[in-house]
């Protein structure tokens, strides 16, 4: 049985999202809610819980938003050429016609097209992101668009050629720990080539290759004194095991799997249909999907690290077809967001004392 909804700004026409009989309860439960983004249709959304235990679904446009980190307060969000910080205006335990929390964006930086892909905060709340455009990891400069951190040690130089679409970023101790691309080319688009068996983990401290032979690699996250990751190319989620230095798959996922987050013994895990264009078919994902006769599907999946489950699901249908990251709101239950096609962020004031 699932349970249809609708957005509570519902700006997108035709969007119809189905949760699983047992979603809302879970999620309410957690006493968190999620974020997470859709650069195809060009939304922010959040998902949390209402008094009642019904889902509440808050949505605003944006330009290509990708990458989402959460901070002490604050989210950040990339778009097409900048990088948003979103500070939440309300203290603890205050509301505000019936959410607990009101991001608010208050600064933002002009990066430029740099592709920004997954984003990390520093233990000073600084941003490290992806500039997958760029095939380095970034942060922020005062006097230009970015300041580049590192390079995979196969890329020679800082240049605008998306080689080895790195896309994936994890923190290890508070510094970038681990780093994902699709593959080990040094020339322009070469990664679209090697797609089905080119991707890589590397350790960004030792610059050290630890993985070799994926397909499609995304979403690398430290959780539990593991390394988790996304291989979209197949439809799995599992981890790295150190020792031998190889992929552990936990199960199968029905979509091009980017974006997770981890709430107490779940992982949430973002799934995208097929692009039109049929830019990412070939992949053995598409076998498996066959094979099982079934479709891939848009939403988003729970699964249980102890079980390999899917317990809890929530869909999308209509225009929004693809989603890239999904974070966690962590003690937040009903949040809602400003963003800049209404007259309202006009009024949101909160003076600094």
């Amino acid at each position: 049985m699932t349970h249809t909804t609708t957005l509570e700004r519902p700006e997108t026409a035709g969007v119809q999202i189905n949760a699983s009989r047992l979603f809302a309860a879970w999620l309410a439960s957690t006493g968190s809610s999620l974020v997470m983004s859709t650069y195809q249709a060009g939304k922010i959304i959040m998902i949390g819980t209402k008094p009642d235990g019904t889902l509440s679904l808050f949505e605003r446009t944006f330009q290509r938003p990708m990458g989402l980190a959460m901070g002490d307060g604050c989210f950040w969000a990339s778009s097409l050429y900048q990088l948003w910080r979103f500070e939440n205006f309300l203290e603890p335990g205050q509301t505000i016609n019936g959410y607990d929390a009101n991001f608010v964006p208050v600064t933002g930086n002009t990066t430029g097209d740099i592709d920004i892909h997954d984003i990390e905060l520093d233990d000073d709340g600084a941003p490290v992101f992806v500039a997958t455009r760029f095939n380095c990891l970034a942060t922020l400069a005062e006097r230009g668009s970015f300041r580049s951190l590192w390079m995979p040690p196969f890329i020679d130089r800082l240049a605008a050629e998306d080689r080895c679409h790195l896309n994936g970023l994890s923190f290890h101790n508070g510094r970038p720990g681990f780093a994902t691309c699709v593959s080990g080319s040094t020339v322009v688009d070469g990664w679209r080539t090697q797609r089905e068996e080119g991707g890589l983990v590397i350790d960004v401290q030792s610059n050290e290759i630890i993985v070799t032979g994926l397909s499609m690699p995304h979403s690398p996250r430290i959780y539990q004194d593991k390394l988790w990751l996304l291989q979209a190319g197949t439809g799995e989620f599992g981890f790295i095991d150190a020792e031998i230095g190889e992929f552990v798959p936990l199960c199968f996922l029905p979509g091009f799997a980017r974006g997770l987050c981890f709430i107490g013994d779940h992982a949430v895990i973002g799934l995208s249909r097929p692009r039109r264009d049929n830019s990412f078919s070939g992949l053995e994902l598409d076998a498996r999907l066959a094979s099982s006769n079934i479709q891939a599907q848009t939403g988003l999946a729970v699964v249980n690290l102890k079980t390999g489950d899917v317990e809890h699901k929530l869909t999308f249908s209509g225009a929004i077809t693809e989603l890239y990251d999904v974070q966690t709101l962590s003690g937040i239950r009903r949040p809602m967001f400003h963003g800049f096609q209404s007259e309202d962020i006009r009024f949101q004031l909160r003076p600094e004392t």
